[in-house]
């Protein structure tokens, strides 16, 4: 399984993919708004964490996902274990 995580904590980054790891998937993490956040390619699910994400980087986001016909998995905080909880349900 493949995600793409837009938002969180940059000092994070790690700890998200570490933890995807554990859970045999990939994942590619854009804290910051980038060039690679309008192409995210063709993962199983994008989750957004919305309290540390510009309105910029979830319009782009959500857009990418819309085309591509994404499930799109929102949470408020951009802790390890909201994280955690949605790679349990997904994974």
């Amino acid at each position: 399984m493949s995600l793409v995580i837009v938002g969180g904590n940059e000092c994070m980054i790690r700890e998200y993919k570490d933890l995807c790891k554990s859970y045999n998937c990939k994942a590619k993490v854009y804290a910051k708004m980038s060039r690679g956040l309008q192409d995210i390619g063709n993962p199983d699910l994008v989750v957004l964490f919305t309290n540390t994400v510009s309105h910029k980087m979830a319009k782009c986001a959500l857009e990418s996902a819309k085309n591509r016909k994404i499930p799109v998995e929102r949470i408020h905080s951009g802790s390890k274990s909201a994280l955690k909880n949605v790679l349990e349900q997904y994974a």
